[in-house]
Formats: structure tokens, sequence, C-alpha cells
């Protein structure tokens, strides 16, 4: 018996000439790739191609995360919401108008919005209240950009003027996040110091993980996925646990990666036994672990919101202990060992290609980075708009990597 084949639909040709006209007399496109882009049967290497081809600059979200590599020149990592207000056509390939884009609010009423998506629903998701799709188009995502790179004369290449401006923004940028990782903390380590050094540890081959709140979303700042296919994470909903079971999965498939989880101290909780069974079926892993003792994305809104930091606080409990006593090895690093903190890494690894399974604990401070996004209080916002069929303007500034909606005790938005 064979799995039921997916009834996968494909852009019109009408809709894709439409689009190509737009593309071709627009000064500053934009292309938002999410996680449908990265389905089959479209090869990532044949939408890698077609992309880098038109030359248009890309912000990758979801599982489209290291479509373009570590350090591809078309890929933009910051200022997307500045780029947004910028781009005169802006296309949504998987990528729908959800929390993740302010309901649609951080798009320019200027722009010419190209949309296009699997699941003819999504193409109208939240329309109509800040945003109207110029262009829907209901089809495959990745087709579609082959399909538009096809049509598009073979001299188009997008201005390298508009992609130079955003570049100059995401290294602004970059040179802000490596200066508040030197800013000291209050009590153990600044956890953009420990990401950053982290980032410049991970192999080519690593796959990452993410399963956590705060920790994971500061972690996508400054963690860069070296390929396709190599960032798994909760989705839009943030159902921590997954960890465990993601990395798992993903060893099995690629027992030659490298495979790292990054964990929250809240969400390790959930699938931190999952070592016992790493360990029994040989399948090494790797996981540090954001240890603040803390439901800190909760706590970031709920505590100037509410006043109060009921239900957030944790303890800096011994994590690494859990898998010691399974037979894995573990690691703590804080102020007392900081400067082996290159050495742990590298021990890490080692021991995870000789068959070992291993946790990091790291003890982390609390830092403002991030502060400006919003969680707790866009749902509430969202609770009191359901139940009163009000249209509230929450004025919210979604972040460009990962945001967070807090689901119960936490929160994880791409």
């Amino acid at each position: 018996m064979s799995p039921i084949a997916p009834d996968i639909p494909y852009a019109s040709t009408d809709s894709i000439q439409r689009a190509a006209r737009l593309i071709e007399v627009a000064k500053q496109p934009l292309v938002l790739l999410g996680s449908q882009s990265t389905l089959p049967p479209t090869s990532t290497t044949q939408l890698v191609e077609a992309l880098e081809a038109m030359g248009i600059p890309c912000f990758l979200g979801g599982m489209a995360r290291g479509l373009l590599g570590r350090d591809n020149p078309i890929q933009m990592r910051h200022c997307r919401k500045e780029a947004l207000k910028e781009a005169d056509v802006v296309i949504l390939a998987g990528t729908v108008c959800d929390f993740r884009l302010g309901y649609g609010k951080i798009l320019s009423r200027r722009s010419k919005i190209i949309i296009v998506n699997r699941n003819k629903s999504n193409l109208y998701q939240n329309s109509d209240i800040f945003w109207k799709p110029s262009l829907p188009v209901h089809g495959d995502p990745a087709n579609f950009i082959l399909q538009l790179r096809k049509i598009l004369p073979s001299s188009y290449k997008c201005s390298n003027t508009w992609v130079e401006s955003l570049r100059e923004k995401e290294n602004v940028k970059e040179q802000s996040n490596k200066i508040k990782s030197l800013e000291s903390t209050e009590m153990h380590l600044n956890p953009l110091s420990v990401l950053q050094t982290l980032e410049e540890h991970l192999p080519d081959n690593a796959i990452l993980v993410a399963d956590g709140g705060d920790f994971v979303a500061t972690g996508a700042y400054v963690l860069r996925p070296r390929s396709p296919r190599s960032w798994l994470d909760p989705g839009a909903f943030g159902t921590l646990g997954v960890g465990g079971g993601f990395a798992l999965g993903a060893k099995i498939v690629r027992p030659e990666c490298e495979v790292w989880i990054v964990y929250g101290d809240g969400s390790c909780g959930y699938s931190l036994m999952e070592y016992d069974t790493f360990l029994r079926h040989k399948t090494p892993i790797i996981s540090i672990v954001g240890n603040d003792a803390c439901w800190n994305q909760i706590a970031r809104d709920q505590v100037p919101l509410l006043g109060s930091i009921v239900g957030c606080t944790l303890e800096f409990t011994d994590y690494h202990k859990v898998v010691e006593s399974l037979g894995g090895v573990g690691f703590k690093i804080d102020r007392t060992n900081v400067d082996q903190i290159k050495s742990i890494y590298e021990q890490a690894s080692d021991l995870n290609l000789h068959g070992q399974s291993v946790l990091i604990n790291v003890l982390i401070g609390k830092t403002n980075f991030r502060d400006d996004n919003s969680g707790f209080a866009v749902l509430l916002v969202v609770f009191l708009c359901v139940t009163t069929h009000d249209v509230v303007d929450i004025g919210t500034d979604v972040s460009n990597d990962i945001v967070f909606i807090p689901l119960v005790a936490d929160a994880e938005k791409e």
C-alpha cells in the first residue's frame, strides 16, 4: 500500500504572466518564502537557482530557513518591516498574513501583493482589513517561482541598488547585535553571546531543531541554518515539546548530520527524557539549553501588562545531570567556566561524532534584546477581538524572524 498522492494545484499561465508583468516594472521587489515553498515535487536546488537568477531579495520563514544557505547575497534576515514598507511588489510564496505579518498591517498599501498558496483560503486570510491581495494565485509556490523565472526575460535581474540598500541595513543590525552581545547581564551569561559562539562553531552539515520561547527567538537572529531543510521548529502555534521527536527523526533520516536541539529551559522539560531513546537506539543528539529559570517569553509581556510574574518562574535546574544519569554526557556553562565555551562546543561535537548524546546546560541572564516584540499582549487583544467581535488596532511591531504568541505556558511564532 502506497501513500495517497497529494492533490497539488499549479498556477495558471495567465496568473504567472500577470505576475511577470508586475515584476518587470518593479523597482524594489521582495520575496517572502514560507514552509510551503520547500515541499516536493519541486526540488530546492531548482528553486534556489530560479531565485538567484532573478536576484530579488528574499526573507525566509519557517521550514524555508536555510533554503539559501548561510551567506547568500540575496537573503535578508533583519529589518523586514522596513523592507516591506519600501517594496513596490511583494511575493508571498507560501507565506500567509497571520500574526507573523501583523495580520497584513506591516504590508504597505502602496505595494502590489502577489500571494501564492496551495490552500485557496490562505490567499485571503485576514484580507480587507489591513491588506488586500493584488494578485492571488492558487498554486504551488515553488513551481510558481520556477515558471515566473522562465516567463521573465532572460536578461531580467533585480536592481542591485535595491539589494545593496537592504544589505546596508542588514549590516547595521548585525553590528548592533554584536555590540548587544558584549553587554553584561545582571547574572550569568548573555544569551546573544552564547548563541553567536555557537553559530561560529556549527558545522556545514548541522541540522537545527528549535524548541523554545525566548532563547529560540533570540537564536533566530543569530543562528544561520546551513542548507535547505536544516531548520525544524514547532510552527506558527509554538507547540512546545517537539524537540526530542524532531531531532530523533532528523538523525534517523540524515545520520551523517550533526543534529542540535536549541531548547529553552521551559520547553526542555517536555522531551528531555527522549535522551533515553537517543541512547538506547544509538542516535546521538546534541542539545543546548538556554537556562534562565523562567518562562521568559511570557514574562516579557506578562510582567509589564499585569504586574505579576506568577506562573513564569522556574529554577536553574541541573538538566545536564538528568542526561548523565541516563548514560549521556552533560556540560554546565556559567560565568565560572565561560572561557571554555568554545572548547565545550568542540567536545560535544567530537563526542557526538563517536556516537554519544550530549546536553549543554547554559545558565543565561536576562537582556532587553527583543523587548519591543509583542506576545502576551497580542493574545489578550486577539481574545478581546474574538469575544467582542470588534476590530482593534493593536499597533503590533512584529519581528522579522521569530515572533511568539503564548499558548497556555509559553509561546512561539515564526
